[in-house]
């Protein structure tokens, strides 16, 4: 696949404008390819069925779900690659996944649409290790570490009732199909452990600081929907890693699309109907792209709410969740374990929510005899620098693994991630309607659930409902 750059004033950009109406041919509509062009000319994009701004997850399963129906279209990327939040950073070696994300493989619509193969996915173990009164204690799963899960009925991580309460939590949550849990009554997700009788003691220690870690909210204020489909994907696969990186989704989606069929470095700015209803965009350098079919937008919730402000697009009313992704480098030999386990904090203090050494899970994420210490923290920490919050990580931890240990880690990065996730609380609205008007469509985790599966499944529904409108419109 080619990926069309730009990295220098566009020219020409327009659509060539077309007086013949679209005709749907499923089995003849054209392939994109790139318009002939020297090296030192930007070329110009050929004409086009439907435009999709934005090439995250959301954006990448639209253009698939079009290019599996011939349908010709056109991917815009603000930035310099695909992948939208879901992007991975090489330094010094290291590959730096932008954030905490752990990729489920009983994602269902990702079951569809990805090679697993391909993705090399490296497996954490099934459960945790949480930090509590000074010491570690395991939280296993019973079907995949029985024994583990047997030693630790006694550990102070919730009382035996609670850890009885996990197993039928799980039957009740594989019970339901996906269709039923996303329409389901909700509650906060609070709400539906206390009802279910787990005590404050599991709550605090194990569900706070693992679902809040994947929420980005320790206040478990998401709804009761987020919970069961997350924990249901939990029972049925693993947590993973791609060896290549989290990039590794985004890219191979991106990867089966036509030579040509994404611009990279063309932010678009606004979206306009003319008076003829054919949706045209306009990138930021003025250049204006016209499509046939229609616009598909498929940024995340707070450049939409800007790209379609003054229509009837998304408006948020709940502050979306934010986080800060810490990275240290270690030597290899000297960490102090070797699993590949997640460990979290369930003392109820501090500012660390979860770490985890990537290179235990994959290898391939640090250079030989170097290790990657990931750290995950909720919130943004504005107002303190970037040193100092690695800082106040490095005193956390040394309480966790000892001074001469962490104190020995490098710092490389730091992301803060203002738009993590959307938030979730209830009431939500699972299965949004992603037709906004005429040619005009919308996808992205906001309108389904926050999780991988849900930038996928909504980029599906966008372009077909796109498909479903156009497919019989008179010739």
């Amino acid at each position: 696949m080619t990926i069309i750059t730009l990295s220098l004033p566009c020219s020409n950009l327009s659509f060539l404008s077309s007086s013949k109406q679209f005709r749907f041919h499923p089995k003849s509509s054209t392939q994109l390819s790139p318009t002939p062009s020297s090296p030192l000319q930007t070329p110009s994009p050929p004409k086009t069925g439907v435009v999709i701004i934005g090439a995250g997850l959301a954006g990448l399963a639209a253009a698939n779900h079009l290019n599996s129906n011939n349908i010709p279209f056109l991917l815009l990327e603000a930035s310099d690659a695909v992948g939208g939040r879901v992007r991975t950073d090489i330094v010094d070696g290291f590959l730096l996944d932008r954030g905490f994300q752990i990729f489920i493989t009983a994602y269902p619509e990702a079951q569809k649409l990805l090679n697993y193969e391909s993705l090399n996915l490296q497996k954490f173990y099934s459960g945790a290790r949480i930090f509590y009164d000074g010491q570690f204690y395991t939280v296993a799963d019973p079907l995949r570490h029985f024994w583990d899960s047997a030693k630790s009925l006694t550990n102070p991580i919730g009382s035996l009732l609670d850890k009885l309460l996990i197993g039928s939590t799980r039957i009740r949550a594989l019970s339901k199909s996906d269709e039923e849990i996303i329409s389901a009554e909700e509650v906060p997700t609070i709400d539906l452990l206390k009802k279910l009788g787990f005590s404050d003691s599991i709550i605090g220690k194990f569900f706070r600081p693992f679902f809040g870690g994947i929420f980005f909210d320790p206040e478990l204020q998401t709804t009761s929907r987020l919970f069961d489909f997350i924990f249901k994907c939990l029972a049925l696969g693993d947590n993973t890693l791609p060896a290549n990186g989290i990039s590794a989704i985004p890219e191979q989606l991106a990867a089966r699309l036509p030579s040509g069929s994404i611009l990279l470095n063309a932010k678009a700015v606004s979206v306009d109907l003319d008076n003829s209803e054919t949706p045209r965009v306009r990138l930021q350098n003025g250049e204006v792209l016209r499509s046939e079919l229609g616009v598909i937008v498929a940024v995340e919730e707070p450049a939409a709410v800007q790209l379609l402000a003054g229509r009837s697009g998304p408006v948020p009313k709940k502050p979306a969740r934010s986080t800060v992704c810490v990275y240290f480098s270690a030597n290899r030999d000297e960490i102090p374990v070797r699993e590949p386990v997640l460990f979290l904090n369930g003392s109820g203090k501090g500012i660390v929510n979860n770490m985890f050494f990537a290179t235990n899970v994959a290898p391939s994420y640090g250079p030989a005899h170097k290790s990657l210490v990931s750290v995950s923290l909720i919130g943004l920490f504005e107002g303190v620098s970037d040193d100092e919050l690695a800082g106040r990580v490095v005193e956390e931890l040394c309480g966790w693994f000892g001074e001469k240990t962490v104190r020995e880690w490098k710092h490389l990065r730091n992301y803060r991630i203002e738009f993590a996730q959307p938030n979730q609380c209830p009431p939500t609205d699972l299965k949004k309607n992603p037709k906004l008007e005429s040619g005009l469509y919308v996808c992205g985790d906001y309108l389904t659930s926050a999780t991988f599966d849900g930038a996928l499944v909504s980029g599906r529904r966008a372009a077909e409902s796109l498909l479903k409108d156009r497919a019989f419109a008179p010739f």
